[in-house]
C-alpha cells in the first residue's frame, strides 16, 4: 500500500469538493420500516450526508494523484476512476436487522454501528459503467447513539467519522490487516475530519 504524499492541508482538499462535480453523483439513502422517517431526516438527510462523502471521496483523489493506490481499484486507471461519478447506497438499521447482518456477513452475534459492503465489481466491467458503484453502508442508529454517548460525542459527529470509515473500507483500506494499516486509515479519517472542522474521532472526549 503507497503512503501518501501530504502536499496538500485538510482544509485544501476539502475544500476541492465544491469543484469537483464527478465526486459524487448519486446517494441513496433508505431504512428499515422500524426507523422513524424524521429520524432519518434529522441525521441522515442528504443535504448532512452529501458534504461528507465528497469531502471523503475528493480527499483520495488528491492522493490518487500522488501516488497512492486504492485496493478495491487497484486494476482500474487512476484517471479513470477520479473522473467516473461514483454513486454509493446508505441504509439505516435498527440493533434486531443490525445483529443479524453482522452475524451473516462476520459472524458476530451483536449489532455494530457500521457494516461496508463493497461492490466488488471486476475492471472490465466498471470501465463500461456511466456511473462507478461504490457499494453500500449499513448504519445501525441504535449503536451510534449509545456509542457517542459513550465517547462523549455528538451524534452528528460520530455519524461522520464512521461515514468516512465507511467509505475507507468500501475503497479497500481495513485496519484490521496491521498497525500499518491501521495508521494509515486513522490518518485519512483524522485528516478528512478536520477538512470539515470535525475533530479527531480518536482523542479522548473529541
Amino acid at each position: 500500500m503507497n503512503q501518501p504524499n501530504n502536499n496538500k492541508t485538510a482544509d485544501e482538499i476539502a475544500s476541492s469538493a465544491n469543484n469537483n462535480n464527478a465526486s459524487l453523483a448519486a446517494l441513496d439513502i433508505s431504512a428499515t420500516d422500524s426507523i422513524d422517517n424524521t429520524l432519518v431526516d434529522s441525521f441522515y438527510g442528504e443535504d448532512s450526508l452529501l458534504p461528507i462523502m465528497r469531502a471523503t471521496l475528493d480527499y483520495m483523489n488528491e492522493r490518487i494523484k500522488n501516488g497512492l493506490t486504492l485496493p478495491y481499484f487497484a486494476d482500474i486507471n487512476p484517471e479513470l476512476w477520479q473522473k467516473k461519478p461514483k454513486a454509493l447506497d446508505i441504509y439505516i438499521t435498527d440493533e434486531s436487522e443490525g445483529r443479524e447482518l453482522n452475524l451473516e456477513a462476520r459472524g458476530k452475534d451483536y449489532a455494530t454501528n457500521i457494516l461496508s459492503y463493497p461492490s466488488d465489481l471486476p475492471a472490465s466491467i466498471i470501465e463500461l459503467m456511466p456511473t462507478l458503484p461504490l457499494g453500500e453502508l449499513i448504519i445501525c442508529h441504535a449503536v451510534v447513539v449509545r456509542e457517542a454517548a459513550e465517547q462523549e460525542k455528538t451524534v452528528v459527529q460520530h455519524i461522520s467519522h464512521l461515514l468516512v470509515h465507511g467509505v475507507l473500507h468500501l475503497l479497500g483500506f481495513d485496519h484490521e490487516l496491521g498497525q500499518a494499516e491501521q495508521d494509515e486509515m486513522e490518518s485519512f479519517e483524522i485528516e478528512i475530519l478536520a477538512g470539515l472542522h470535525l475533530p479527531n474521532p480518536y482523542l479522548p472526549n473529541a
